[in-house]
């Protein structure tokens, strides 16, 4: 009797599971290598590989998807009826605020204004950027909008959220939006302290019924981590609100970061993304027209000599944009390009972009950490990184945890955001980068990536062939079912 249900439950699933993979193909339309990895996974291991695919396989709903998109401003109809502003698009025509007008026309035809006049401070540890936080936040005047992928429950995490408690008890107008996955180790009466203070907050993606264990969009993040206040400062990039981005984790330490302070036009961009996040995660129906007057578009302070485009992508969209404007870097560089990221798990596009431009004679490294915070994507991070050595790249291994999100390009042009050089941030997470159009911070940059290089080793081709044979199967293995990180 056992036996005749075992085969109707493993006939049942085998149906089940054909089915999904033609909604894989028809209806998500999911690139061949993903629907090739699934199909490894319920193949082999049925029961498993559905129970996975319903947890971290399953595609945003068509409801959740038009939601986004109803909810989202145009960053253009919000930017080109600000009052000072207006010239900005024929300045982009004209070709007078930027150095590389093919990626910025590239980049506006996904919708990025080019904004001129930003005075960028670039952060490379935790610890200064949340003092420079600390202090903006508590000179705050009219309002406080802030998301994390992370914020902990810990000594930086309580820091910040009594800070923000204070200022919405003094009439500042304070936001935030917390990743449901993210941040699931702080308890909601963390968050609920803003609430009684006179905040709001927003939980992205939260789970049914509100039990962290039921949440069916576990796959998908918002992995941003943006704070705009008074309309006037930004911050955006790779540092969390938690304390071992601090380098307060023995095992990761030290810990290197990316994060930028943006002063200037830049700010409007980061703005219009945490009010497009937030209509979704309040279902708010405010009229876009009212946030241009109601203080959360001030008339511009232009403070600096920096262009910046900020880039967005998300699982909402067929078209992976940040990954797209990467692509578009690296095959149109003239010189250099160099990356860092903590994990390097690109698609077949990516590696023919690397490819190209090293045939082409650019000089390309990519600098990754020595400890890893995640060992499975580690052990394929490896793998890809031995094929680019192979290629001609150069790959440095930094002495620590390096968290950076950066690609620096020639002499005028570099990126820093959230979004790592791998298949989640491409396609499952809500991401955003700064593309920064400016030969000063290229060079200031470029000084800090020396002082990197001279904590790290250089890795040949030699140093992936003398991994154990068994970290190379599971390299093997793992590499295998990339396109499902």
């Amino acid at each position: 009797m056992f036996g005749n249900w075992f085969v109707i439950m493993i006939t049942v699933i085998a149906i089940v599971n054909f089915f999904l993979l033609i909604g894989m193909v028809f209806l998500e339309k999911r690139k061949p290598q993903n629907i090739i990895a699934w199909m490894t996974v319920m193949t082999f291991l049925p029961i498993l590989g559905f129970l996975l695919y319903i947890v971290f396989g399953s595609g945003l709903s068509v409801r959740t998807r038009r939601m986004i998109k109803k909810k989202a401003i145009s960053e253009r109809d919000i930017i080109k009826n600000i009052k000072g502003i207006q010239t900005l698009e024929q300045a982009r025509l004209d070709g007078i605020l930027i150095n590389d007008r093919e990626l910025a026309t590239f980049c506006y035809s996904f919708g990025a204004y080019p904004l001129p006049a930003n005075k960028v401070t670039i952060f490379n540890f935790g610890e200064s950027k949340i003092e420079s936080l600390k202090q903006d936040l508590l000179n705050a005047k009219s309002t406080i909008h802030m998301e994390y992928y992370i914020f902990a429950n810990d000594g930086v995490g309580t820091e910040i959220m009594n800070i923000l408690c204070k200022k919405a008890k003094e009439g500042v107008d304070v936001k935030l939006i917390y990743d449901s996955i993210g941040s699931r180790h702080a308890p909601r009466k963390f968050f609920n302290r803003l609430v009684s203070a006179g905040g709001q907050v927003g939980e992205f993606f939260p789970p049914f019924m509100h039990i962290r264990l039921l949440n069916l969009k576990l796959n998908y993040r918002n992995h941003r981590k943006i704070v705009v206040i008074d309309g006037k400062i930004g911050y955006t990039g790779g540092i969390n609100i938690r304390d071992d981005h601090m380098g307060k984790d023995k095992k990761l330490k030290p810990w290197r970061d990316t994060h930028i302070k943006i002063e200037g036009s830049g700010v409007y961009a980061l703005q219009n993304i945490f009010l497009d996040d937030w209509r979704y995660c309040k279902n708010d129906n405010t009229p876009p027209q009212l946030y241009l007057t109601n203080g959360y578009f001030p008339s511009p302070e232009l403070k600096g000599n920096a262009t910046m485009q900020i880039m967005t992508s998300g699982p909402d969209s067929q078209v992976q944009r940040i990954k797209e404007t990467f692509v578009h870097m690296i095959i149109n560089a003239k010189e250099r390009i160099f990356i860092q990221t903590p994990y390097f798990v690109p698609d077949d596009v990516f590696i023919s972009a690397i490819r190209i431009a090293v045939k082409s004679g650019i000089d390309i490294s990519i600098m990754v950490p020595t400890k890893p915070d995640k060992k499975t994507v580690y052990l394929v991070t490896l793998s890809f990184l031995r094929e680019m050595a192979e290629l001609g790249v150069k790959i440095y291994l930094y002495d620590g945890f390096l968290h950076s999100k950066v690609i620096l390009v020639d002499y005028n042009k570099l990126s820093i955001g959230t979004c790592n050089t791998d298949n989640r941030s491409f396609g499952l997470n809500f991401e955003d980068t700064a593309i920064i159009y400016s030969n000063d911070l290229n060079a200031t940059y470029f000084e800090q990536i020396k002082k990197d290089i001279s904590c790290s080793r250089l890795a040949g081709v030699s140093y992936f062939q003398k991994k154990r044979w068994i970290t190379k199967f599971l390299q093997a293995i793992m590499r295998l079912l990339s396109s499902l990180f």
